[in-house]
C-alpha cells in the first residue's frame, strides 16, 4: 500500500510542471473590497465560493511559481527557497484535487476547509524562509545591481501574491467554518465594515509600546488626532492596518529612543487621521532625528536593513529589529488595496510616515501580479550606461 500511495505521489508531482503552465495562461481577477463583502454577506453560498476558489487560487499559485524560476540560480539553488518552492509546489497539488469533486457534497466543502487551514499554516513562515534565503545568497556571493534590482522586483510580486492569496483563504475559511468571531461580531470573514481606523491606532501602538519599554525600559507617549468630529471609519481589514501601524510605531520608538537617549524626557509620537472624498491617510510622525534622503528607498529594500541579521528559531534577537521587511512588506499592505505607504523624512528632525488607503470600497480593488511578456522582460533587464555624471555614493568625509 506504502508503494502505491509513492508511485501516485511521484506521478502527480510529475505532472505539476504541466499545470503550472496551464493555470499560470490565465490572469488573477481581481476582486474589490466591496466584491469580498458581498461574497460573505447574508447570502454568502459557499458552493460559489468553493467554485471560485479551486479556480482562483491555482491561477494565483501557477503564476508566482512561473516567475520564482525566473531568479538567479545562485538564489534559486540555496535551501530556504527550495523550501519556499516544495511548499507552493504541495499546496498546488492540494488544491487541484478538488477540481474535479463535486460542490453539492458537503462532505467535501468540508474537506476544502480544512484543506485550506492546511496550507495557510503550511504557508506561515514564507517570509523568514525566503529572507534566510537571501541572507544565504548574499553571504555566499557578489552583489550587483542587475540582481538586486531583480531580486527586488520578484520579491514585491511574491509576498504580494501571498497577500492576495492568504486573503482569499481567510476569507472563506473565516466565513464558512461556522463560527462567529466573538470579539468583532460583524466582521465579514477578516474585513470590518465599520474599520474604526483610531481603534487600531490604539492597539498597534500599545502592542509597541510593550516591546520597546521591555527592550528599553521606557517609550514614547502618543498623540491621536482624527480631523473630524467624531471617529473615522472606512470598509477595511483591520490586521493589515495593524500590520502597517505596528511596523511605522516600532521604528518610530527605535528612532525617537536612540535618537533621545541622553534626555530625560522623550518627545512623542503623533498620528493625525483624516478621511476625504478619495482617500483615507493616516500620518505617523516622530522626532526621532530622521535618515539622510539619498537612504529612503534603502528602508524598502529587501536586500538593505539597518539591524543585524536575524536567524530563523533565534530567540534573542531585538524585539524592534529583524530582517529588514517590515517597510517593504507594509507598503504592499497598503498597495494591496490600491493604497501607499510613504516616507518623508528631515535628517536632524525626523520622519513622518503616510499610509494612504481608498475611502470607497468600490475603489478598493485587490493590486495582483500577472505573469506575462512583460514580465519576462523586467527580468532580464540590464543595466545600462547611465548619461548623467555619477557621484560618490557615500558622502565626502570634510573633515578630513
Amino acid at each position: 500500500m506504502k508503494f502505491v500511495r509513492f508511485i501516485m505521489k511521484n506521478a502527480s508531482l510529475a505532472s505539476v510542471p504541466k499545470h503550472i503552465e496551464h493555470f499560470s495562461k490565465f490572469s488573477p481577477s481581481p476582486l474589490s473590497m466591496k466584491q469580498f463583502l458581498d461574497f460573505g454577506s447574508i447570502n454568502a453560498c459557499e458552493k460559489t465560493s468553493f467554485a471560485f476558489l479551486r479556480q482562483e487560487l491555482p491561477v494565483r499559485l501557477s503564476n508566482i511559481m512561473k516567475e520564482i524560476n525566473l531568479l538567479p540560480n545562485r538564489l534559486l539553488t540555496t535551501a530556504s527557497v527550495q523550501t519556499v518552492q516544495s511548499w507552493y509546489i504541495q499546496s498546488l497539488m492540494e488544491i487541484l484535487e478538488f477540481l474535479d469533486k463535486n460542490p453539492d457534497d458537503f462532505k467535501v466543502l468540508g474537506e476544502f476547509v480544512d484543506a485550506l487551514v492546511t496550507i495557510r499554516n503550511r504557508h506561515n513562515d514564507v517570509v523568514p524562509t525566503m529572507a534566510q534565503g537571501i541572507i544565504e545568497y548574499k553571504e555566499a556571493f557578489p552583489q550587483d545591481l542587475v540582481t538586486n534590482q531583480n531580486i527586488q522586483y520578484f520579491l514585491d510580486r511574491f509576498y504580494m501574491s501571498r497577500i492576495s492569496i492568504r486573503m482569499l483563504i481567510n476569507q472563506h475559511t473565516l466565513i464558512f467554518d461556522g463560527t462567529l468571531n466573538p470579539v468583532h461580531p460583524n466582521t465579514i470573514g477578516s474585513i470590518d465594515p465599520q474599520c474604526e481606523v483610531g481603534d487600531v491606532v490604539q492597539d498597534a501602538f500599545h502592542s509597541a509600546k510593550m516591546l520597546c519599554d521591555q527592550y528599553y525600559l521606557r517609550s514614547p507617549d502618543l498623540i491621536l488626532q482624527e480631523m473630524c468630529n467624531g471617529p473615522e471609519s472606512i470598509v477595511y481589514v483591520p490586521s493589515h492596518l495593524y500590520h502597517m501601524l505596528f511596523e511605522l510605531f516600532k521604528n518610530a520608538m527605535r528612532a525617537t529612543i536612540e535618537t533621545h537617549d541622553k534626555s530625560n524626557t522623550l518627545p512623542p509620537i503623533q498620528v493625525r487621521v483624516s478621511l476625504g472624498d478619495e482617500d483615507m491617510s493616516i500620518k505617523v510622525s516622530d522626532k526621532g532625528g530622521g535618515v539622510p534622503f539619498r537612504r529612503i528607498e534603502n528602508l524598502f529594500s529587501y536586500m538593505f536593513s539597518t539591524a543585524p541579521a536575524p536567524q530563523i528559531g533565534e530567540h534573542t534577537r531585538p524585539p524592534l529589529a529583524g530582517f529588514g521587511y517590515g517597510l517593504p512588506i507594509s507598503r504592499l499592505y497598503a498597495q494591496y488595496f490600491q493604497g501607499d505607504l510613504q516616507l518623508y523624512s528631515m535628517e536632524g528632525h525626523g520622519t513622518d510616515a503616510v499610509i494612504y488607503l481608498k475611502a470607497l470600497s468600490t475603489d478598493s480593488i485587490e493590486r495582483l501580479p500577472v505573469y506575462n511578456k512583460t514580465t519576462l522582460k523586467n527580468y532580464k533587464v540590464s543595466q545600462e550606461v547611465d548619461d548623467w555624471c555619477i557621484p560618490s555614493k557615500e558622502p565626502l568625509d570634510l573633515k578630513v
